[in-house]
């Protein structure tokens, strides 16, 4: 959970609009913002550097707005909010409001204005190799991670070499997990995820099949997400050691959201049934 330090009513004369006499002679924006931010520290310790400082907020929103000009609302608050959570230290979270007290529509109202809530999600992700430089396939794919603005704080487990799974008719794997912070969407990390697979020279001929680079996504946050092509927790997760080993590494007590059980017990579970299955 987190504190909120709220923005009401900032006023912005910026140049945003469909109409051309918008963006020529700009009007008067309003911008409400609540920040979600752990305060407690700076509570405790009357330290502002500990904290959000809303008045460095309402200047970079300021700033912003008029250095930017787009067409739609929308646009201003999509850019806005992914902006504030790039570039302001301790936001986790915003809803950003802008409103429009001078729509041009020739009706009499008070303001027009769209509302979002945008905020950085937590996405565990498996990553594995076995053609080629493993190793170096794998580096490259987190140095892409690293350099993409919409992604945060990677973190990758140990590397471990791993017999592969389902199709075994190929060469051993390096695996590993790794948990990020993101901006995305499921879908829209997917997507990138699928982008750097291709960048490595992935292709899908073999399911199961050898491949220079694989990334999935296990978790999202605690969503469950079922769809023809993104299931999320990762399905059968709780068979593949490849997977468990290195994620208990990095979040044993993560909680399978299906499932109901840590990964470190998930793994210790597995490990005891492919014990038991060599006897």
């Amino acid at each position: 959970m987190f504190d909120q330090i709220k923005i009401k009513n900032l006023e912005v004369y910026a140049y945003h609009g469909v109409f051309p006499e918008e963006t020529k002679l700009g009007q008067k924006f309003l911008v409400d913002a609540a920040l979600y931010a752990d305060t407690r520290k700076a509570g405790f310790t009357d330290n502002l550097r500990l904290s959000v400082d809303y008045g460095t907020v309402c200047h970079f929103i300021t700033e912003y707005m008029k250095e930017h000009t787009f067409k739609l609302l929308e646009a201003v608050a999509e850019h806005l909010a992914e902006a504030i959570l790039q570039e302001i230290p301790g936001v986790e979270r915003i809803d950003l409001e802008i409103k429009k007290p001078w729509a041009p529509i020739a009706l009499p109202i008070e303001t027009a204005s769209v509302a979002i809530r945008r905020e950085w999600h937590t996405a565990y992700l498996s990553v594995g190799s076995n053609m080629g430089d493993r190793v170096a396939q794998i580096q490259q794919g987190l140095q892409r991670l690293s350099e993409n603005p919409q992604l945060r704080d990677v973190k990758v487990s140990s590397f471990l070499e791993t017999e592969p799974y389902g199709y075994t008719e190929q060469g051993k794997f390096v695996n590993a997990a790794i948990v990020l912070k993101t901006l995305y969407t499921p879908y829209e990390l997917l997507r990138f995820l699928q982008k750097i697979e291709e960048k490595a020279g992935r292709k899908r001929e073999i399911h199961w099949g050898p491949r220079t680079l694989d990334l999935d996504i296990l978790f999202y946050d605690n969503e469950i997400l079922e769809q023809s092509d993104l299931i999320v927790p990762h399905p059968d997760m709780e068979n593949r050691l490849f997977v468990l080993d290195p994620l208990a590494e990095l979040c044993p007590g993560k909680i399978h959201p299906v499932l109901g059980k840590s990964i470190l017990r998930m793994r210790d579970e597995l490990r005891k049934r492919t014990e038991a299955s060599k006897l």
